[in-house]
Parts: structure tokens; sequence; C-alpha cells
């Protein structure tokens, strides 16, 4: 199959829609969900060989370039120009990976094509070779682009530094700053120009700091009548529009009163937890961003929303610590939203452990990945090895969100509950 970079995979011509394709793909999920489930002595099947009850495909209100964030690649072009811009179609098993413009997807914003497009200018431009290899040499390498429904433009440049002096460093942000503010850039009318140096594939502010070149700090959104903070390596949900329905729904599911205690793991720029502050008696949010975490209490305070706290660090490190000495009798209702590498085992431990916590609602991009291992250890008998003595939980209910049209993908949100 071709792959393209950023998780744009098309879908392929069926006589089923794209929302049946990707209800039939959850159904099988949840399908080995249950079977998994049995061999370790639950009896998980319900009607259809489901683990629960799943309901249809929640459509995305905007279907056609609802994409907030993009990232694009340097690397060859089909015509060989090592200094194009745009997205990995290949395998590297098959070494045939070629970068190829973004300009046909659909779920790609046109501001984004355009900031692709000035940057593949700037570079080809430019004396620098890009970096395709860190071993190999070279500078330029990816570009990201954050948009909002505010207007507000953010471009974030990785470049490799390699063996350049401050001086020489200086004068590429020099030029790189002219180009998006006096020259052929200014057409993308940027809020924000940020710069990272990096010797590494990905990295955080703190690991390497984003340098503002020009413009904002940061940009600004609006979800369910609240105006949220982005810092450049913040989570925010990559479909805005789709977001507000995730949340609402969420807040359903969670059926959490006013004596309830929403704990949210992996809480970005708290915007979930925000959005349902009204309707619960207090916010535990836990991200391990720290640029996000002042997002989070900066959106907190804007807002006017004081029931809250967040707490920066990785889950697996602070939630145990919270949890083990957890004496309040109101009962909490946790919230999981984590990368697709699944939650720590030790959160899941400290989740399973904790008695208070009776409602659980797990939202995965990715649940037949590292997720489903996080699904077989909330639900297991208790296992004296593994430190899991809390009650098991039980999957409740499963809802498929259309957060990536365009794409095979889709954000299952799980309830467990005990």
């Amino acid at each position: 199959m071709w792959q393209l970079h950023c998780g744009d995979f098309p879908i392929k011509s069926s006589c089923r829609t794209p929302l049946q394709v990707k209800y039939e793909s959850q159904r099988k999920i949840l399908q080995t969900l249950a079977s998994r489930l049995e061999e370790l002595g639950i009896d998980a099947q319900k009607p259809g060989g489901l683990c629960c009850s799943l309901q249809p495909v929640v459509a995305s209100p905007v279907i056609n370039g609802y994409r907030n964030k993009s990232t694009f690649s340097v690397n060859r072009g089909p015509d060989g120009n090592p200094k194009t811009v745009g997205l990995y179609v290949g395998t590297g098993r098959a070494r045939n990976i070629v970068c190829v413009k973004a300009n046909h997807l659909e779920n790609i914003p046109p501001k984004h094509k355009q900031v692709a497009q000035c940057y593949e200018e700037f570079i080809r431009c430019s004396p620098l070779d890009p970096c395709l290899l860190f071993h190999e040499g070279g500078h330029w390498r990816e570009l990201v682009v954050r948009t909002t429904n505010c207007g507000h433009t953010m471009a974030i440049i990785t470049f490799h530094p390699q063996e350049l002096g401050q001086k020489a460093l200086a004068t590429q942000k020099a030029l790189l700053k002219e180009f998006f503010t006096c020259g052929s850039g200014t057409v993308c009318a940027l809020t924000s120009l940020y710069f990272q140096e990096s010797t590494m594939t990905r990295c955080f502010h703190e690991q390497s700091p984003f340098q503002l070149l020009h413009g904002e700090s940061h940009i600004f959104e609006e979800v369910l009548g609240l105006k949220f903070r982005i810092s450049p390596d913040a989570f925010f949900q990559v479909n805005t529009g789709g977001a507000e329905v995730l949340y609402q729904v969420v807040g359903e599911l969670s059926q959490a009163g006013g004596d309830t205690v929403l704990l949210d793991i992996c809480c970005g720029t708290g915007t979930i937890g925000l959005s349902l502050a009204h309707q619960v008696s207090k916010i535990i949010g836990i991200e391990m961003v720290e640029k996000a975490v002042e997002d989070a209490r900066w959106n907190a305070a804007f807002n006017g929303i004081s029931n809250c706290e967040f707490h920066s660090g990785k889950a697996e490190a602070v939630l145990p610590q919270l949890l083990s000495s957890w004496e309040d009798a109101r009962p909490i209702v946790a919230v999981v939203n984590p990368s697709r590498s699944g939650l720590h085992y030790r959160v899941v431990r400290a989740i399973r452990n904790c008695k208070s916590i009776r409602r659980l609602l797990y939202i995965s991009c990715k649940p037949d990945g590292e997720a489903m291992r996080n699904f077989l250890e909330l639900c297991c008998p208790p296992n004296p090895g593994k430190k899991l003595a809390g009650e098991p939980f039980a999957p409740t209910l499963a809802i498929p969100f259309d957060m990536f049209p365009h794409t095979v993908h889709c954000e299952l949100v799980l309830l467990f509950t005990r």
C-alpha cells in the first residue's frame, strides 16, 4: 500500500460508503477484543461477537480541508529533486519512498499547501542542502503548519545545525524571517514563524527550544464557546469541528455530576476537561508537554474556570503518586486520550487499582494497536504478578467518530465501567 507521511491513507473505492468501511473496521476490532477477553476466561461475547454495543460512526461536521495541523517532509520528489516539500509515499521495505506534494489531498486546507509551497521555494533558493539522512549532512528538514478557525497560521521549521556556528545559524534565521515577512512568503500572512534546531527526529521544546522568529508566541482557537491558547508542540485535536462533537458525547457518557472529579489523562491544552468543567466539581489534568500545561492553565484562567488543576510530567510518574494518596470520597471519572503508543502499564495499573474510578472513557485513534494491550489489562481478572489487584472493568459501549475524513482512520471512544 502507498502510505502518506501524515496518516492520510486514501480509501479505496467500493460500493460501501467511507463511514460503512470505518464501521466495519471498528466492528472487527471489538470482535478481536471479545476473543482476547474470552481467552482470559471472561465471558465478553455480545451479539455479533462484539465485546459491547457498537454505535454507528459519528460523521464529521467538516469533510474537506478540516486539518488544523499538517506535517510536511523534505526529501527527493518524483523528479529526483531532494528539495521537495510534501508527504512520503511508498515503504521503506520496498525502498520506493518518494516525497510528493500534497496538492491533491482534500483533507489538507489550501493555507497549509500554500505555506508548504513557499517553504519549498525558499529552500530551493538556499545554498544549504536538505537533511535527508542525519549522518549524510544537510540542514533543511520538516515543516509543520498549524491553523485555526480564528484565522491564525503558525509555521514551524525544523533545521539540523550540523557543524554550523552561531553566526551562520543567525544568518539562516534572518533569511528565513525576511522571506516570510518581506519576500515571496508574505502571501502566507503568518501569525507565527518558529525555528527549531534539532539533531533528533522529533523533540519537544524542553529538548530543543522553539525559537520565535516572527509574530505572536501562540495561536488561538475556540471550542464549544471557550478560547484556547496553543503552543508549537501542544497537542490539539486535528479536526476542530469533529472535536467539538466528540467532547459533547464524552460529557454525556461520563455521566459526571456535581460531586464528580474528572481525571483528564494526556490532557494537552485542557480542551476536554475545561469543556466539561461546568458539570463537575473538579478537573485534574495530567500532561507531559510542559508548554501544553502552561497553555491549559492559561486557558482555564482566561475562561474564568477555577475548579481545575494541571500537573506537568509523564502520566506514569504523576498518576500513581496522585492516586496512591487519594482520600477524597468523591467519585472519579477518568478520560484518557493517549498517543498511538497507548498508556504506560503503570498508568493502567493506577487506574485499575483505584476503587473510586467506576467509569473510564478511553479515546483512541488506533484501538487495534498498543491500546488493545491497555484494554486487556483493564478488563483481565486480578493478576498479582502484574499488581493488577483492583476490580476489573468491562467494555460497555463503543462510539466511533470520523475525525479523519478521506482516510481509513477513525477515533474510537470506548466506555469501560465496573
